[in-house]
């Protein structure tokens, strides 16, 4: 028997992947009272362990260092990567399931799946005519500026499980479904294919038409020392290396990205047939790789692979701004910027495995790119943000976007922004209008990368402070732990290093301009962006991480309060293996804080990015 469940929240975030996770705790951690609801059992979207995709993103999987992303996504990296050096699929799951049970403004709600938007419509009202005629296009954006947008009141969603209904009323809502669902529900504009060059100037564009990338299924395969013979079922296709042509398979132990399909389908209605085609072709594509020539497969065998499919592209919502090839090849820095993104533009043919292209062309740009919060909310359903690959981009700017990395970075800027919206009362376009720096540098408090913008916090005790420092590297002088930013950039390391000749503990001291009350402490360390880190079952790509505890970040330390040359410890840390560390204490009076480190987790020098205080 059905029963009714009546919810309400300040954010209710649709779709547990990563851009949802972050998206809800960053809203939660923020004080909005937020809901987080997901179709499926486990989070993680295509990087769970139902589907096993890697987390790429802008670092371009080591390949353009220090670019990795930070803030949330990187504090769950460093979680898993702590605790999980075995691999193990399922620890990425409970990490993700751990951090959102660690927030109490979070609730959660798993196999719940968003059925219904319902939404009040923008009203009408005599006095938002235009009085003197205006070129259509002029009117158009007067009636945008003038006219209330529609709201969501509330959403409907379902859990079969548990026959329960459930009635989410929300202040504001952002959808992480990939597909734009609650987008789609409640009237918002979307669109699905690929833009013609002429849209929006792209040179690559590669439509006008409907069609997409694909979508994949993944497996785990492992050498076992003896030969294994397999046996494909009857409904495998055939192939011969004639018919892969461009696609290389010698690396057996994560499956091929290339056994795609669906571009040409209906991304959303027709999953099943989808999925069906990719079980045929796995498994004809192992029977190949096992029993079609020499691939020096006889000894390995399938230890999982994949029903759900991993897709790349669906509907994409229209905002306030679109992002386009052009955008990102230019690297243009928005003036409401709050993410990055780094991955090539990599776009891959409609008829994917069957496709006698190569499986995927890759569009370098020369630097990372800006992603502005204009194109994370719908331009006309006024309480609505959206991050993933449902993102306000051409099909060309979404084949970097839909990293799930990247929608992560996403996910924390919209989290923010709609629990600042609540805070302030106010619409995402607004927030954009006339708070668009108090955000910003609340993302930077919050360890997020915006790039080329250095923290400006007037809240933060340090500005106007000094350093000094017991050794410091050539490059890493102490000093630059003040700059504001928090990772190399230009050639610039804009950290503190030790000298790494000189033996620990190693101490810095911050001397305030004057005396004043401290509550917080903010630390953040390097943790290790020179190289890639994500759960990955390719070995090739894993042995280019450090599985554990990064060696550059700092383990054990003590911080030190005091004030006329006297010192009192109020922090001891031991087994510290996160980026980005708050410590609240007792409100102490203090003009000096002096920072010991004993120990980091291998590296030869002391290394921090920034410290900030706070009342």
């Amino acid at each position: 028997m059905i029963e009714t469940h009546m919810l309400s929240a300040d954010v209710v975030v649709v779709g547990g992947g990563l851009s949802g996770v972050a998206s809800a705790i960053a809203a939660a951690r923020l004080g909005a009272r937020t809901i987080l609801v997901h179709d499926r059992p486990m989070l993680g979207g295509n990087t769970s362990s139902e589907i096993r995709v890697h987390a790429g993103g802008a670092d371009r999987s080591g390949a353009r260092p220090h670019c990795r992303e930070s803030g949330i996504m990187d504090e769950i990296r460093l979680e898993e990567a702590a605790r999980n050096p075995q691999r193990c699929a399922q620890m990425w799951d409970l990490i993700l399931y751990e951090k959102c049970l660690q927030e109490p403004n979070l609730s959660l709600y798993l196999n719940t799946t968003c059925v219904a938007a319902h939404v009040r419509p923008a009203e009408t009202d005599s006095q938002t005519s235009v009085d003197e005629p205006l070129p259509s296009a002029e009117r158009a954006a007067a009636a945008v500026l003038r006219n209330p947008q529609s709201q969501i009141e509330h959403i409907e969603a379902t859990r079969e499980s548990t026959e329960d209904r459930f009635i989410i009323r929300g202040r504001f809502f952002v959808d992480c479904t990939g597909d734009g669902r609650l987008s789609v529900q409640s009237g918002a504009q979307w669109r699905h294919g690929r833009e013609g060059p002429d849209e929006y100037g792209e040179p690559h564009a590669q439509g006008p038409d409907n069609r997409t990338m694909g979508a994949s299924l993944m497996w785990v395969a492992e050498d076992v020392g003896v030969p294994v013979p397999f046996t494909a079922p009857s409904f495998a296709r055939k192939f011969t290396d004639d018919d892969l042509p461009h696609r290389k398979h010698i690396d057996l132990d994560h499956g091929y990205w290339w056994i795609e399909y669906g571009g040409e389908l209906d991304t959303v209605k027709d999953k099943e047939a989808i999925r069906d085609e990719l079980m045929a072709c796995l498994m004809g594509v192992w029977d190949h790789v096992k029993n079609g020539g020499r691939h020096g497969a006889d000894n390995w065998v399938l230890k999982w692979f994949g029903w759900l499919p991993g897709h790349r592209e669906s509907r994409r919502i229209i905002g306030d701004l679109v992002l386009t090839e052009n955008d990102l090849m230019n690297s243009v820095l928005f003036e409401d910027r709050v993410a990055h993104g780094g991955w090539p533009m990599d776009t891959h043919p409609p008829g994917g495995i069957y496709s006698s292209e190569p499986p995927a062309t890759f569009l370098q740009m020369p630097d990372i790119y800006s992603i502005p919060l204009r194109a994370l909310y719908s331009r006309d359903v006024g309480n609505l943000f959206m991050a993933g690959r449902c993102a306000s981009c051409t099909h060309m700017a979404m084949s970097s976007t839909r990293l799930a990395a990247t929608g992560a970075v996403m996910g924390q800027a919209v989290g923010t922004a709609a629990a600042m919206c609540c805070a302030r009362d106010c619409t995402p376009r607004e927030l954009v209008q006339h708070h668009i720096h108090d955000l910003q540098q609340q993302l930077l408090r919050d360890d997020q990368y915006i790039i080329d913008l250095p923290a400006e916090d007037p809240d933060d005790l340090t500005r106007g402070a000094s350093v000094a420092a017991s050794s410091e590297s050539v490059g890493c002088e102490s000093h630059k732990l003040l700059d504001g930013v928090t990772r190399m950039r230009h050639g610039d390391t804009h950290q503190w290093a030790s000298d790494l000749q000189q033996a620990m503990p190693q101490w810095l001291e911050i001397k305030l301009p004057s005396v004043r009350e401290v509550s917080q402490i903010h630390l953040t360390f390097d943790s290790g962006f020179s190289r890639p880190l994500a759960l990955t079952h390719q070995d090739s790509f894993n042995a280019r991480m450090f599985r554990g505890p990064q060696p550059e970040t700092v383990s054990d330390y003590v911080i030190e309060f005091g004030s006329g040359g006297t010192l009192t410890e109020l922090v001891r840390e031991t087994g510290n293996y996160q980026r980005k560390r708050v410590h609240h204490i007792a409100p102490v009076t203090a003009d000096t804080v002096r920072i010991t480190i004993h120990r980091t987790n291998g590296d030869p020098s002391a290394r921090i990015y920034e410290v900030r205080m706070y009342a």
